[in-house]
């Protein structure tokens, strides 16, 4: 009897520590989805340690970025007049490529599959393109990336269909999925991939601006009710 309350005993305890463990990773997922403001589009502010913007577009309001993250160069995620509203001299940018003839500053090429640290922060190329229309080929070698802060992964998906390489995406924490169609994944796809790559959170964008509204991020929630966590962030300036 002795030796089966031990084992009980333990039993507990261990239940009692994952308990913890899981209830201290879902804080500090959501204390990393506060920490992420969507100002439309593709564009989102990410204030943890350092200050990270990707594909700043409309920007409406002057700021210190630490890292700026472009995914491609078409004239809604590479902004060379946005960049430089929140450009400072100490502003590290990452792009593709075709990206660097528009930009000046501290510039990084990026390919996908390569890595890079900077502040601390290391950030993932991943692949983005079109699978079924070709306004993002993928000989362009455009990006999505893996924002690697402390624990917390951040996968920017950039603008690209539900691609095969989702499925080696691994322990992402926060997902951040086009959704409006056209261009990209449409809701139904993006859903998809969410449930492909399991985020701890999944944010719907690339919908409000140049195409997709906000139904498009609702039906994305929607298909995921039950399975995955959506969050649709309320666009800031």
């Amino acid at each position: 009897m002795k030796k089966i309350l031990m084992i009980f005993s333990f039993a507990l305890l261990v239940v009692y520590a994952n308990s913890i463990i899981i209830a201290k990773s879902q804080r500090e997922v959501t204390s990393m989805v506060d920490a992420i403001h969507w100002l439309g589009h593709d564009t989102f502010k990410i204030v943890k340690d350092v200050v990270i913007y990707t594909d700043p577009f409309k920007i409406k309001n002057k700021d210190n970025a630490d890292i700026i993250l472009i995914t491609h160069e078409h004239f809604d995620h590479c902004s060379p007049d946005d960049i430089k509203k929140l450009q400072t001299n100490d502003t590290v940018i990452i792009a593709p490529k075709d990206c660097i003839a528009k930009l000046s500053g501290n510039v990084k090429a990026i390919t996908p599959g390569k890595s890079i640290t900077v502040k601390g922060i290391t950030i993932e190329a991943i692949p983005a393109y079109n699978t079924n229309k070709q306004f993002h080929p993928r000989s362009n070698q455009w990006a999505g990336y893996i924002i690697t802060i402390d624990t917390m992964r951040i996968y920017m998906a950039g603008d690209t269909d539900y691609i095969p390489e989702m499925k080696s995406l691994k322990n992402i924490s926060i997902a951040l999925l086009p959704v409006s169609g056209v261009y990209v994944m449409t809701a139904d796809e993006a859903a998809q991939a969410a449930l492909t790559i399991q985020p701890a959170v999944a944010i719907p964008m690339h919908y409000g601006s140049i195409v997709g509204t906000i139904a498009d991020a609702k039906k994305f929630e929607s298909l995921l009710k039950g399975k995955v966590q959506v969050v649709i962030k309320k666009q800031e300036n």
